[in-house]
């Protein structure tokens, strides 16, 4: 069940919301308890029927039917590959779009990928937005998430106000792709900031300290930040079962790497942390969360 939230006033409007994970269930929830009339697609429909018991509205078989006379349509799967399966093609929401309609991909893809759809959307008459979010399950259930965005000034002015019944921020950086890259340097930032943790962990407690304590005090000072905050003594304790999995971290990164290897950026440590998340996927942690980096330190 999502969280209780003050929604705003926008005008009831007519969505789709593709991809029911553990993000896009709870960011459609907000969407329907805003008053908007949501119909929603899974490629697993059981999802999206008990996505509609629990808040109305409706479901459909394809894509291209839960987009069909939407003014907006939201998504969240995968990777560049789910992503072109849910809008090209004859099944795909692109075919169901009425011109002028939006289409606001939350899914963290390449860069490529969303220049490729923003074209393909622009040749049909249609809007495309690259808005990739950052803020995790809890963000998505809070309706706290960060939405970075790229595409065009216009259609994004017009979502904004949806996305901002799951959001607490939602910003347009540039043009297409603008969204991804953003959520890459958001991800080079988590990669180093969470093995930094991991390490200073590991070195109070070979040198005997209360950590615990020692978190109280560092986390007052210039060491602050959202990992210490919220997984330092998670850490400390073995807790690895919430947040943001390995697997979807790998991911993420092999886009970065991807990038930097297209731009010419230098990402040492980003790329040396993919190695050590390598090295928890081979030893059955995918699943676990990405602050079990501390666990390779023990």
């Amino acid at each position: 069940m999502a969280a209780t939230r003050e929604y705003g006033t926008v005008l009831p409007r007519r969505l789709a919301f593709i991809g029911l994970g553990v993000m896009g269930h709870p960011m459609a929830g907000h969407l329907a308890r805003a008053g908007h009339r949501v119909t929603v697609y899974n490629r697993t429909a059981a999802k999206a029927e008990a996505w509609v018991r629990e808040y109305g509205g409706h479901s459909a078989p394809t894509p291209r039917e839960a987009a069909d006379s939407a003014d907006v349509v939201f998504a969240c799967v995968g990777n560049d590959d789910d992503l072109r399966s849910v809008t090209l093609g004859e099944d795909g929401a692109f075919a169901g779009m009425g011109s002028g309609a939006i289409f606001v991909d939350h899914t963290t893809a390449s860069a490529a990928v969303a220049r490729e759809l923003h074209a393909a959307a622009r040749a049909r008459g249609l809007h495309f937005i690259d808005a990739p979010v950052s803020g995790g399950q809890a963000g998505a259930v809070n309706g706290a998430l960060t939405v970075m965005c790229g595409g065009d000034a216009e259609p994004f002015e017009a979502m904004k106000p949806m996305a901002m019944n799951f959001a607490r921020a939602v910003t347009r950086i540039g043009e297409s792709g603008a969204g991804q890259l953003a959520k890459m340097v958001n991800q080079i930032s988590i990669a180093g900031l969470v093995q930094g943790l991991a390490e200073a962990l590991a070195f109070g407690r070979r040198a005997g300290l209360d950590m615990p304590l020692v978190l109280d005090v560092i986390g007052k000072g210039a060491a602050q930040s959202w990992q210490m905050d919220n997984r330092g003594k998670t850490m400390l304790e073995g807790h690895f079962d919430f947040g943001f999995a390995v697997d979807w971290m790998r991911k993420d990164l092999g886009l970065v790497l991807d990038e930097a290897r297209r731009n010419g950026a230098q990402l040492p440590v980003t790329a040396l942390v993919d190695q050590l998340y390598a090295e928890l996927q081979q030893a059955g942690g995918g699943r676990q969360d990405t602050s079990s980096l501390i666990k390779r330190l023990k």
